[in-house]
């Protein structure tokens, strides 16, 4: 069967960046199940994906903008850091829930001053070129209900 709309796609990935770093990879781990057609993968891999069939093997490269998105700079803020009452120890790394007028969005602290912390509120992948080697172990028809939910159940996916 061939990876189409309203397909559940089982796969092994390894996705790296342009300096061939492994970002992530299901390597030792179950293969990860998704719905075709639901969006539930960045748009360039599941674009890519359409067509194939268990056992295949491939790369696909997935510019930002298919991926992630490309990197806004004006989703990097600097507030003060009065705004973290009640977390006595910022750390770089940390992620936090920041409201926006356009609702919620995850922010990393990505540099921390005296009285100031510059928050970031790209994916950490934004702006990136995503390389994926996929193997497809399988590929089935999905239920009703996992076309209903927009999401694999399951081995794999989404129980309930």
């Amino acid at each position: 069967m061939q990876i189409a709309e309203r397909t559940v796609v089982s796969f092994h990935y390894t996705l790296t960046n342009d300096a061939g770093d492994v970002l992530d990879s299901s390597d030792g781990r179950e293969p990860l199940a998704y719905l075709h057609g639901a969006g539930n993968i960045v748009p360039g891999l599941e674009r890519e994906m359409s067509g194939h069939v268990a056992g295949d093997k491939f790369i696909v490269d997935v510019a930002a903008a298919d991926g992630y998105g490309d990197y806004i700079e004006e989703l990097v803020q600097t507030v003060p850091r009065e705004s973290f009452q009640g977390v006595d120890d910022l750390a770089v790394g940390m992620q936090f829930q920041a409201q926006t007028g356009q609702g919620p969005i995850a922010v990393i602290i990505t540099e921390i001053d005296e009285d100031e912390v510059t928050v970031d509120g790209n994916h950490p992948l934004a702006g990136e070129t995503l390389h994926f080697a996929v193997e497809i172990i399988e590929v089935r028809e999905a239920s009703a209900e996992e076309v209903t939910h927009g999401h694999v159940h399951g081995a794999g996916g989404h129980h309930h």
